[in-house]
């Protein structure tokens, strides 16, 4: 069935601000949706709200509404597009859905004759609606665990009654398992059952036994108007039941599931799926198998439109789920369409795998002081990275070195635990580390039985461990003049990293680098293909592994490498690694509009990232994608096999531009700034005495290495002291102190926990206003692109504060000195590309907080407020290509932009939510006003002292 030609314009809604539970797996999915329907001539509205994704670029859709996600929005939106004929609401998570169920029970659809495609509404409230779904599953014989619904207090408590002991108790119509979690005794039931009725917006909570210790499976599949369903993906969690899937370790293909098993869970899934409704598109399925021989399935659920685990499979297999989904929901079927990678095979098929993903997600923990860091039913991950490697062994490792987390992979670094109890404990109560702490555990000899009772973690993975260990028992026993060359080369197969192979042997990690040259043991890559090469793939996607050596009739030895090199000149872009608090989904914009600016000034591009929920590593967003960590010995055998004219820092945030020491130091160019004007602007010091020479004032300030050095500096700077370690991101670790006990103690509790940090203590101006501002420099030339105005006072992060753009309050004086310190310091710091300046105002008169010479939060807002592509125009000056002198600089805003900081405290009941000088918000909004007479200013300028903390 072809396309439908009466589908001429399609509204898309998109999620909205990052929270924990709903990330920027739905910017990649929305994003692939717009490029699909405009491949087919199709116009595209969308409405987002959310100003740092890729989505929301002018770009992506013919019309781009930043606008709250609410019907008062679509109705405004509907008004001025008549011609929409259809929605589709599958590819912006819960929130579109929701919002689509909402405008179709106001009648809002009906009302301008607006169809909704990809799913039907009766599918969703079957969904969500877990009462009704639990009948369905019992009319089709698909068996689920015992459960039933409380729409109150009291039938909860008579539900227990009848269940007992432990019980999972969900909330209807909620994000991320929200109002979610397991309960073992009548105390906790009771709190956790108020809690569901409360957050549910039906005020309905499912109660179901808890399967404790069942394994979880996942499936994604795809299903078109004709009825054909394909399984694109199966995926195991190596973490059983009972914590939800998004904080679950993840692994592709499933690894430990009988074939029999996996035929009749692949059955039951296209079954539900069939049942729940006459739609075309994408969707996820949630199994629970029981841990013995006879391996009984038993449904969780099933979510009808594309999920975060479709992200995942989408990068797991090379097939694009959400961009096929999207041509499903306007009629095509899946053997008219093309396998995205291959080209020459049909999309009606089936992906084969010939390596392993496991998926790690990412906490921040650090972020929420006092919160549950237990993992349970109620997701708290921000981010999510992944590994592929030849085998669970080397993809793990691949995973863990993605984390950046300062830790190398498994074990071999020296930071495991050697607490008996309290490994024990992380096993226990699944911790966020229980990945780590499973080693340790074997490292210090407790049985592979004892870790699987308490863990429930299948014997198989534990076993994979334990091999883990041994080897690394067996390389301790050499030196790295008698390791042998077969034992190292199953060590890197395995994926231990040369820094954990050095530890092992007690040497020098650039030893061992030198020893593998020795050995000829070399990383090769391998396509991500769809087919485990039985069709030639057309799409340059790779990940590295490592492989003995093949010998031809000849004699001939060599290592099969599928990634050919080009004679083209090469820009490698590096990419920001996974999400977390002070580095999201804002860097990955950078990255991208980086690539495409390099492509646009003739060069072939290549992008390095491990974040598989992203745009940046969509197969087709560079020309080539190498899916690797972001972590140095990766890197450096990627840029010694392309030969790059040189690698870009400066957009992937603090991951990428971490790196530059090590780039300076190996002799590769950094496209841009210097890493020597990079350091400098991180060292206080020299950063403090460039000021001096330029006559800039800054607040008062010094560096301290240890507790008495600090407390000798309070004497000269006066309290209040914000204190800082050198070197983080999103302001982590940094506190204001009143006095000399509270320095002492948050100093020492610092130097614990980065050790060997130069700590920067300013004297800290209080009730100073904020203010920022984004330049764009090529050396010679400076071009500010925007001056923002925080609402909230100085001392509030700046990612914590509500932005407006152009400032609000802030006279002719207090301007020119900005727009005059910015030019000056990007000069200085012979800036070549993006500059962020942070200022503080008091008395009129600017100081300067600090200046970043690299791609900021704020540059993606400024961008769409604007809407000027920047990071396009910055690109293009750091690769020398353009002068600022040569664009056309245009600005175009009526009004104020404002950026409207979101946080997930709803995951951390009990934790304290006020804000300071360290970032805690997960996402952000933009909100236009007309003038400062908005109510929704005057609201916001209100509040703006109301959580300043020290």
């Amino acid at each position: 069935m072809p396309k439908r030609e009466e589908l001429k314009s399609i509204l898309i809604i998109g999620s909205g601000p990052i929270v924990i539970g709903q990330a920027c797996e739905f910017d990649y999915s929305g994003s692939q949706a717009l490029r699909s329907l405009r491949e087919d001539g199709i116009e595209t509205i969308l409405i987002n709200s959310n100003p740092a994704t890729i989505m929301t670029d002018p770009s992506m859709a013919d019309h781009v509404y930043l606008l709250p996600l609410n019907t008062r929005s679509i109705i405004k939106i509907l008004k001025e597009h008549p011609q929409i004929d259809a929605v589709l609401p599958t590819m912006g998570g819960q929130t579109a859905l929701n919002l689509c169920i909402e405008a179709d029970e106001k009648g809002i659809w009906e009302d301008f004759g607006v169809e909704i495609i990809g799913v039907d509404i009766d599918a969703i409230n079957i969904t969500e609606d877990r009462e009704k779904f639990r009948e369905l599953m019992g009319t089709i014989d698909v068996p689920m665990a015992p459960q039933a619904t409380a729409t109150s207090y009291l039938k909860g408590k008579e539900i227990a009654q009848e269940f007992g002991f432990p019980l999972c108790i969900r909330a209807s119509f909620t994000l991320g398992g929200a109002g979610a979690s397991i309960v073992y005794n009548e105390e906790e039931f009771e709190k956790s059952l108020t809690r569901g009725l409360e957050i549910s917006p039906i005020h309905e909570v499912m109660i179901d036994k808890a399967m404790m210790g069942w394994k979880e499976y996942e499936l994604e599949l795809l299903r078109d108007d004709n009825d054909n369903v394909v399984i694109i993906c199966s995926i195991e969690n190596m973490d059983p039941m009972g914590i939800h899937t998004g904080d679950s370790i993840t692994v592709a293909p499933a690894m430990t599931l009988s074939d029999k098993t996996y035929q009749k869970m692949r059955d039951m899934a296209i079954k539900m799926m069939r049942s729940i409704g006459e739609f075309a598109g994408g969707c996820n399925v949630q199994f629970a198998v029981s841990p013995d021989e006879k391996e009984d399935i038993i449904a969780i659920e099933i979510n009808p439109r594309v999920s975060r685990s479709s992200a995942l499979a989408s990068k797991a297999t090379g097939y694009p789920i959400a961009k096929i989904a999207s041509k499903l929901a306007i009629g095509y079927t899946l053997d008219e369409l093309d396998n995205q990678i291959t080209k020459s095979t049909s999309a009606l098929f089936e992906p084969t795998l010939d390596y392993v993903i496991v998926k790690i997600p990412r906490w921040n923990f650090d972020k929420f002081e006092g919160s549950d860091r237990t993992l349970g039913l109620q997701m708290k991950a921000v981010g999510e990275v992944m590994g592929i490697g030849r085998s669970f062994q080397e993809a793990l490792h691949k995973a863990t070195q993605s984390l950046e987390i300062k830790r190398n992979g498994l074990g071999a670094d020296g930071k495991g635990y050697k607490d008996y109890n309290q490994v024990i404990d992380k096993l226990t109560h699944a911790s966020w580390d229980r990945v780590f702490a499973i080693y340790d555990a074997i490292a210090m000899g407790i049985p592979l039985s004892k870790i699987y009772d308490i863990t429930k973690i299948d014997m198989w993975y534990l076993k994979q461990y334990e091999e883990l260990f041994h080897l690394e028992k067996e390389i301790s026993t050499y030196t790295i003049d008698t390791l042998d060359r077969e034992l190292l080369l199953e060590a890197k197969q395995k994926g231990y990293g040369d820094r954990q192979i050095a530890h092992m042997l007690n040497c020098l990690e650039s030893e061992v680098y030198k020893k593998r040259e020795e050995y000829k043991i070399k990383r090769v890559y391998k396509l991500v293909d769809t087919c485990a090469a039985e069709f030639k793939a057309q799409t340059p996607y790779y990940y590295s592994t490592f492989e003995q050596e093949i010998e031809t009739a000849d004699g001939e030895r060599y290592v099969a490498n599928e990634s050919k090199v080009s004679d083209k000149k090469k820009i490698i872009v590096l990419g920001s690694g996974p999400n977390r608090i002070g580095q999201g989904i804002e860097f990955d914009y950078c990255c991208v509009h980086g690539v495409y600016a390099a492509k646009e000034a003739g060069y072939e591009t290549i992008m390095i990232n491990c974040n598989p929920e992203t745009v940046s590593t969509d197969f087709d967003t560079a020309d080539k994608l190498y899916f690797e960590p972001v972590f140095w010995e990766h890197i450096y055998d990627i840029i010694k096999h392309e030969k790059p004219e040189g690698v870009i820092v400066q957009l992937g945030g603090q991951t990428a531009l971490k790196l530059a020491e090590k780039l300076d130091r190996y002799g590769i160019p950094i496209i841009g700034t210097s890493y020597k004007s990079l350091d400098l602007a991180e060292d206080r010091g020299s950063f403090s005495t460039l000021l001096k020479e330029n006559n800039i004032p800054y607040p008062r300030f010094g560096v301290a290495t240890n507790a008495d050095e600090a407390l000798a500096l309070a004497d000269e700077l006066d309290f209040p002291i914000l204190v800082r370690p050198s070197y983080v991101l999103g302001g982590q670790g940094m506190k204001i102190v009143i006095n000399k006990e509270e320095l002492l103690e948050h100093v020492v509790d610092l130097l614990r926990k980065i050790p060997n940090n130069k700590l920067l203590l300013d004297h800290y101006l209080e009730g100073a206003i904020e203010a920022e501002a984004d330049a764009i420099c090529d050396g010679e030339n400076v071009y500010i692109i925007g001056i923002m105005e925080h609402i909230e006072p100085c001392g509030i992060h700046s990612g914590d504060s509500n932005a407006t753009l152009p400032p609000f309050n802030l006279g002719e004086l207090v301007m020119e000195q900005i727009r005059e310190y910015t030019k000056k310091i990007a000069l200085e710091l012979n800036t070549v590309g993006l500059i962020n300046i942070q200022f503080a105002i008091k008395d009129d008169k600017v100081y300067i907080i600090e200046a970043n010479p690299r791609a900021s939060r704020t540059v993606p807002f400024i961008a769409k407020a604007y809407k000027e592509p920047y990071v396009n125009y910055a690109t293009k000056v750091m690769l020398g290509d353009k002068k600022v002198t040569d664009f056309d600089f245009n600005p175009q805003l009526e009004g104020y932009a404002i950026k409207q900081p979101v946080f997930s405290f709803n995951k951390f009941p009990n934790v304290n939510k006020k804000l300071g000088p360290e970032m805690k918000s997960t996402g952000e909004s933009i909100l236009f006003i007309d003038s400062l007479r908005d109510d929704d200013f005057y609201d916001l300028y209100s509040r703006r002292k109301m959580y300043l903390s020290k």
